[in-house]
């Protein structure tokens, strides 16, 4: 068995206490004393929270062109956005299936900055690798960067009293310095609230973290775990991969359309997904709203009237915000919103309606 990989603040989680699990082979904080999962995910919708995610992969592409030739192979259309903006977007196979869910930070014509998920991070860079032309380099930096979210209503006063950049638009990026030290702000996230992601060296995120986390509490924050980090984009409707999207479930039948960019020239798996988007034959993802008692999880079939299977949980939780299970699922077409089905939870039919995600309406300032 592998050795687990460990974030470089590491011993601050198990000085706090923190219940860790492993994640894409990493081991990471499931949830802190004081609280757990339910006070972590209410912090973060009502004021702030603070997340070490530095599982998260990070990659290079840059040399001449590799903006183009970034473009030509992941879905979502780098030419929408200028320089110091950042975009979601997928690297799938020929197929259609998705390797990879990532975002994309463009630094300039020849510099592309990749966040991938933990485990797909390595296959991400040998296909890049594979398919780049002379002159273009794609390095794995998985362990050259910490990666910490602060997210909330309350992030802005956090990085203010730091001194580090706020307000710059959603889904853009700003690299500084902060004493001496540089990191990359980037506002975004996978809460659904209002939030940013520093990016700092590996060997620094322990002096970035503990700076940030001493302000998180100030203002009656918290630290989270990826426990929360799960309910919070859940209750969005914000897909995870291995879950909503995987090597058999394409951005079409998950709802990812929007980042694909379907006029461009090409890009991986662009005719395959094109004649499946045309043919309008496959699942589709839904959300579903628990009206009974019980909480859906993944692989629970969902069940017309009438007891016919009609679709399959592919993300399930208990709904902090809502005090009530929600779902996402892929279903038959025929499945409509407002359509009232049933869940197999373990034998037990769970009543639920078919709704469209996000369930919850996010406060505060807009991201």
């Amino acid at each position: 068995m592998a050795t687990q990989l460990t974030s470089p603040i590491h011993d601050r989680h198990v000085a706090l206490g923190a219940k860790m699990a492993d994640f894409g082979g990493w081991d990471m904080p499931i949830e802190y004393p004081g609280g757990g999962v339910v006070a972590e995910h209410t912090a973060v919708r009502e004021r702030v929270g603070i997340f070490d995610v530095s599982h998260l992969g990070k990659a290079r592409v840059s040399g001449p062109g590799a903006k183009d030739f970034v473009n030509s192979c992941l879905t979502n259309d780098l030419s929408r956005i200028a320089p110091g903006k950042a975009q979601y977007t997928m690297c799938c196979t020929e197929t259609g299936g998705v390797v990879d869910d990532l975002i994309q930070y463009l630094r300039g014509d020849d510099d592309v900055f990749l966040i991938p998920n933990a485990a797909n991070t390595t296959k991400v860079v040998e296909l890049l690798t594979a398919a780049a032309p002379e002159g273009i380099t794609v390095e794995n930096l998985h362990r050259d960067y910490g990666v910490i979210a602060v997210q909330g209503t309350k992030s802005d006063e956090v990085l203010e009293a730091l001194g580090l950049p706020v307000d710059h638009e959603y889904m853009s990026f700003v690299e500084v310095d902060w004493e001496g030290l540089p990191v990359i702000v980037c506002r975004t996230g996978y809460t659904g609230e209002r939030g940013y992601e520093i990016v700092p060296a590996w060997d620094v995120t322990g002096s970035v973290w503990d700076a940030l986390l001493a302000e998180v509490r100030a203002q009656g924050g918290m630290p989270c775990g990826l426990g929360a980090r799960d309910t919070l984009r859940t209750e969005m409707g914000y897909p995870l991969h291995g879950n909503d999207l995987s090597l058999d479930i394409t951005p079409v039948m998950a709802g990812a359309a929007w980042a694909v960019g379907w006029d461009k020239e090409s890009f991986w798996g662009k005719e395959s997904l094109a004649a499946e988007r045309a043919a309008k034959n496959t699942r589709l993802t839904r959300g579903l709203l628990v009206t009974g008692r019980g909480i859906p999880r993944s692989h629970c079939e969902v069940k017309d009237a009438d007891g016919n299977v009609i679709g399959e949980v592919t993300s399930g939780t208990f709904s902090p915000t809502l005090k009530q299970g929600i779902a996402l699922a892929l279903c038959d077409r025929s499945v409509s919103l407002g359509d009232e089905v049933v869940i197999d939870v373990r034998g037990r039919a769970i009543p639920a309606t078919v709704t469209k995600p996000p369930f919850v309406e996010v406060g505060g300032r807009a991201n």
